[in-house]
């Protein structure tokens, strides 16, 4: 999907179709007016008629309106302007790229920052840019028949009034962003024979290779065990594919700015160990590696856009099945930080692979470290489907983080990470055990992460319940490429 941004008229506008918008009530924006007086008052007409109500979403396909250059123009129902919400504004994008999609246009041309579908104009383009793109994934890569690619080729943004240099910003990054989900999404609907932390790594490598600002490094199990990392490596005992920790230190300001370290879970497949899960779903855990897919898209895109920070991701992988060499609940491992811990269940897996990633990021010197992963179902339980639950021991990061998902549409909600929590860690016989019981297990499990990050800035974000879609309309999401990008790129603006 390809995106531009122009001024121009839309009766003269040459596309595929033009996109103009009406109001409740049949009241015409100032793009539609414009067609309307070029096809002799052919809308007003309709309106009148009662054929476009203006009611929010609500959409009408007309072709070959005389004086108007375009193959077609789409009425899209904006609704009442006072109450214009992001919810509503959100739907109308929705339904504008389904209405176009439907049609075999292969290019389009849309009047939406000048009409009010947000009160903001980087906003809508934003989100028209993510909605484009979502509609245009397609996860069926593995059918032996494909489905057809999505016709729509071309995006143009365009606008009665002149459009700023810092609009087009915005689309060229968000254009961007999306082909980093689109990594994130691929990767994380891939199953689990395929994408195993072995085919993890050859991507950061292939990453490395296609983009100079990015030096990929692969450390093997005999390294990790050189480095003392008991805990991550107990995790990857039962299964038969070697475990990899994977850095990606990108390089866009003096060597001498901190990074923002970025660690992503990847567990390439979670049957829970020996600690077995239920077999309904199952198949739903070759998603636990959304995090370390989150991290690529989202080192792909800085490297796209040149973006003049420094950041290292870290990506611990590795798959956790049961076998006669598992650990088992009840072993007592030594993390790299030299802390011991319990482990009484092996599905709480993700905390015992983050901890050891989250001491080694300390050797890059960061300014921030932020870990994502699908880390506990009580996150989805507390926050559902629609908020990360978001942990951090520094509250301006913690309302940086929150800023960025307002921004991005990617919202995430703070969860405490009291130390009135941390005493439900405790064990008879090592320094911590991995679980704190059913009670707050999201905060538990951050608190069991919060023990190996004393030395710098860091936040823990649980994707759980935001990283996929179950059901009829399974897979990725790409979240939270979105929220990480633009705190990326609000730290370097600040900078």
């Amino acid at each position: 999907m390809e995106f531009s941004i122009k001024q121009g008229n839309p009766d003269s506008m040459k596309s595929g179709c033009v996109v103009v918008g009406v109001f409740e009530g049949g009241k015409l924006s100032a793009a539609a007016q414009a067609i309307d007086k070029a096809a002799q008052h052919a809308l007003s007409d309709l309106t009148k008629r009662g054929d476009m109500s203006g009611k929010a979403a609500t959409t009408l396909l007309l072709h070959k309106l005389p004086g108007v250059a375009a193959e077609r123009v789409l009425l899209v129902g904006l609704g009442k302007p006072a109450e214009l919400n992001h919810k509503i504004s959100l739907e109308i994008l929705d339904a504008t790229f389904k209405a176009l999609n439907s049609t075999p246009a292969k290019d389009a041309a849309l009047y939406i920052t000048d009409e009010g579908v947000g009160n903001d104009a980087a906003w809508v383009i934003k989100q028209a840019v993510f909605t484009a793109a979502e509609q245009a994934f397609r996860a069926d890569g593995m059918k032996s028949k494909p489905g057809k690619p999505a016709t729509l080729k071309h995006i143009t943004f365009a606008s009665l009034n002149k459009p700023t240099a810092a609009l087009k910003n915005v689309m060229e990054q968000t254009a961007a962003t999306t082909r980093g989900m689109e990594l994130t999404k691929t990767l994380g609907n891939l199953p689990g024979n395929i994408c195993t932390p072995t085919y993890l790594a050859a991507q950061a490598l292939a990453l490395g290779k296609a983009h100079s600002s990015i030096k990929t490094t692969v450390l093997e199990e005999k390294d990790m065990q050189k480095l003392g990392m008991g805990s991550f490596l107990s995790v990857t005992r039962g299964s038969e594919q070697p475990a990899k920790l994977i850095t990606l230190e990108y390089t866009g300001a003096a060597k001498t700015q901190k990074p923002v370290v970025l660690v992503g879970k990847g567990i390439t497949f979670d049957s829970g160990g020996i600690s077995l899960k239920p077999g309904a779903e199952m198949d739903e855990m070759k998603y636990d590696m959304c995090g370390a897919a989150s991290v690529l898209g989202v080192m792909q895109a800085i490297a796209e856009m040149g973006l003049k920070l420094n950041v290292v991701g870290v990506i611990p992988t590795c798959e956790n099945l049961p076998s006669g060499k598992a650990t088992k609940p009840g072993d007592i491992v030594t993390s790299m930080s030299g802390q011991t811990i319990e482990i009484l269940n092996t599905d709480a897996e993700g905390r015992l692979i983050l901890c050891d990633a989250l001491t080694y990021s300390a050797k890059f010197k960061p300014d921030t470290v932020i870990d994502i992963a699908t880390l506990t179902g009580a996150c989805v339980i507390a926050l559902g489907h629609v908020a990360h639950g978001m942990f951090s021991n520094e509250e301006k990061l913690a309302q940086e983080l929150l800023a960025a998902g307002e921004q991005a549409h990617d919202r995430a909600w703070q969860l405490p990470l009291w130390d009135d929590y941390q005493h439900l860690l405790d064990s008879n016989f090592a320094d911590m055990q991995n679980i704190g019981g059913r009670a707050g297990g999201t905060i538990t499990a951050a608190c069991f992460l919060a023990r190996f990050t004393k030395e710098y800035h860091w936040a823990h974000l649980d994707i759980a319940g935001t990283a996929w879609k179950s059901g009829k309309h399974k897979g990725a999401t790409g979240r939270p490429v979105p929220m990480l990008m633009q705190y990326l790129i609000n730290r370097t603006a600040s900078k």
